[in-house]
């Protein structure tokens, strides 16, 4: 039954991507976008079913389905592995993407190629489930290359603007440098083990005695770029803010609450590894900070609402990585679980808004929208306050254990993580006061128009909303239930302590006041001094520098993408010139040959007598001479 159900729970996606994919457009858009939502809400009902039956058993599901390659002594399975950690990852992959599917239908329905969008949406979810209960790294990396595959399709959905394509080709391009990373790690694992297991893994690596820490440690590095690919982190984090060329929905399911938590997950699942590898452990934990604080000094100065959400989540990503490089597995998860809710919420919220705008993606052109859409605005107020930390909303106790574990291992980096997090107060209450207060700043003709959206769009808002609350509940200080249930994946939580001491509530209070000193600077400038901000071509000195995002792209493009144009007009103008007349040439010798040749086939008897008979001269000649 088990089986059976696991199937169920990876393929009914997977089915509403074929129906759609074929008869869509004959369906027509009412019973594509049902059967679409319907197909991912089937897989959130099993994976509840998995959930209280692995809670109560505390026992793994592995399911073997066929031996898939088999050389020599290196033999991989295809099957699936339902524990404690892969269930979590698919109540918010598939309960966040159904409510994201519910939200599209609304959202999406004035498309023409709507049941296109949901057709990708489906097979998204189908690869994302694929990549989370894949029982090896192999199974996993056919999830990973195919939610890669999908993030092209869905950030190139608006195909006919070329800006989109671009972004779409960028996403891409740069997931397949990660991605070659996290092949080299799998083959060098698959090289010293001789398996890609998880299990099996995990087994060989415990009961080693002569491990070889030089190639271990490179397998750790290699994962760890695949991971920094998928989940945007410098120096691979560019293509995240440019995949808001996306619909709105693309952008909360991919780019928030599910594509962009592959590297955190894989980083997890292999805590064994990692645990191992103190080096590597350092580099992530710094790369973390890093791009955290880079991260939100970008999200200061952005005007697209989409935009300052993207840098916020590469931002809270960095928070992530963070964790995990100090080996806190537990609190990077519970960080991935509550900005899932929050983060997903500010997405939608955003999309809410530039529905009512028609399109509107610039905050200047804002302002006022509070009383025209109250839902949207709380909803959106309270996902702000969870991010930014404030006490008793679930951001403020994911973000707190990071902060927390940082100060007790490197109080640098707790410098670096507590800025960004003050930095992140700003920029949401930025966003907040600049859309939802003072006066409307658009069009007459829009602001004739303002209202709040439609029921399918707010119902995802406030269910959201309510679990960006109440989320943090989870894992309270003192009593987590969730190290409680990822015991059996992290091993070393049964032994840890949670106690909370004079040091503890020092920090807790520098966090939050933090966040305050954060909200409180934005309210100055945007709600007392009414503050706008300036056109692009007005903008001077270092804001010009963060507007233009360092400039990283430019950098990029003067290093990399300019050498290889110039590498391959180079191929193309002058080695392949050179090869083509090498080519050609050869041809017209001989043509030229043959055709001096076929002269002397004439139809002369007498010449071929003659040619014969020299020829047998010749032979009978050299044989006479030879002796």
């Amino acid at each position: 039954m088990d089986t059976n159900l696991a199937l169920v729970l990876l393929f009914a996606p997977f089915l509403g991507f074929l129906i759609n994919v074929f008869f869509g457009k004959t369906l027509g858009k009412s019973l594509s976008e049902i059967i679409g939502t319907l197909s991912v809400a089937v897989s959130f009902a099993v994976t509840i079913y998995f959930f209280l039956q692995i809670n109560q058993t505390k026992q793994a599901i592995n399911i073997d389905l066929f031996d898939w390659i088999q050389i020599s002594n290196f033999k991989v399975s295809f099957g699936f592995l339902l524990d404690q950690l892969s269930i979590l990852w698919l109540l918010f992959v598939t309960g966040i993407g159904s409510l994201i599917h519910l939200y599209s239908i609304s959202y999406m329905h004035d498309d023409e190629k709507m049941h296109t969008f949901f057709a990708y949406l489906n097979l998204f979810v189908f690869f994302m489930i694929t990549l989370v209960i894949g029982s090896n790294l192999l199974v996993m990396f056919i999830g990973w290359e195919g939610v890669g595959l999908c993030s092209y399709l869905l950030i190139g959905f608006w195909y006919k603007n070329q800006e989109y394509n671009d972004a779409a080709k960028k996403a891409f391009i740069m997931n397949r440098i990660g991605d070659l990373g996290l092949l080299i790690g799998i083959f060098i694992l698959g090289h010293l083990f001789s398996t890609l297991d998880y299990a099996t893994l995990k087994t060989a690596i415990a009961g080693a005695t002569d491990l070889n820490m030089y190639w271990l440690s490179a397998a750790a590095f290699a994962l760890f770029i695949g991971a920094c690919g998928k989940s945007a982190q410098i120096p691979l984090y560019t293509w995240l803010p440019d995949a808001m060329a996306g619909p709105t929905p693309v952008s909360a399911l991919i780019h928030a609450a599910t594509m962009v938590t592959a590297g955190i997950f894989m980083i997890t699942r292999l805590n064994f590894l990692f645990d191992l590898t103190p080096d590597v452990q350092s580099i992530i934990a710094v790369v973390g900070a890093v791009t955290a604080l880079v991260a939100a000094t970008i999200g200061l100065v952005q005007n697209d609402i989409k935009k300052v959400l993207a840098y916020s989540t590469v931002s809270q990503l960095g928070l992530m990585f963070l964790a995990l490089g100090l080996g806190a597995y537990e609190v990077a998860v519970f960080h991935v679980i509550t900005h899932a809710f929050f983060k997903a919420c500010l997405f939608l919220g955003s999309g809410s808004v530039i529905h009512a705008l028609h399109g509107e993606q610039d905050m200047r052109k804002m302002g006022g929208l509070k009383k025209a859409m109250p839902i949207t605005f709380i909803t959106m107020l309270i996902a702000s306050l969870a991010i930014s930390g404030v006490p008793l909303f679930s951001g403020f106790f994911s973000k707190d254990e990071i902060l927390l574990v940082a100060f007790h291992h490197n109080i640098p980096l707790w410098v670096v993580a507590s800025v960004a997090s003050i930095m992140t107060a700003f920029y949401m209450f930025r966003l907040m006061f600049l859309t939802f207060f003072q006066e409307f700043r658009g069009t007459e003709e829009q602001k004739h128009h303002l209202h709040e959206s439609p029921s399918l769009i707010t119902f995802p808002l406030i269910v959201l909303a309510i679990l960006a609350t109440i989320g943090g509940l989870i894992s309270l200080p003192g009593h987590s239930w969730l190290n409680e249930y990822l015991t059996p994946i992290l091993p070393k939580l049964a032994s840890a302590e949670h106690h909370l001491g004079t040091t503890e509530y020092m920090l807790m209070a520098i966090a939050v006041v933090g966040g305050l000193v954060g909200i409180g600077l934005a309210y100055a400038k945007y709600i007392k001094q009414n503050t706008v901000p300036t056109e692009d071509s007005e903008i001077t000195g270092f804001s010009k520098v963060l507007y233009n995002k360092y400039y990283v792209d430019e950098i990029y493009d003067a290093i990399f993408v300019k050498p290889i144009n110039v590498l391959s007009l180079f191929f193309r103008d002058t080695i392949e010139t050179a090869l083509s007349s090498l080519v050609f040439g050869l041809g017209k010798v001989t043509n030229e040959i043959s055709f001096q040749g076929k002269k002397i086939q004439n139809g002369s008897i007498g010449l071929y007598l003659l040619v014969f008979v020299l020829g047998l001269c010749a032979i009978v000649s050299y044989l006479f001479l030879a002796q």
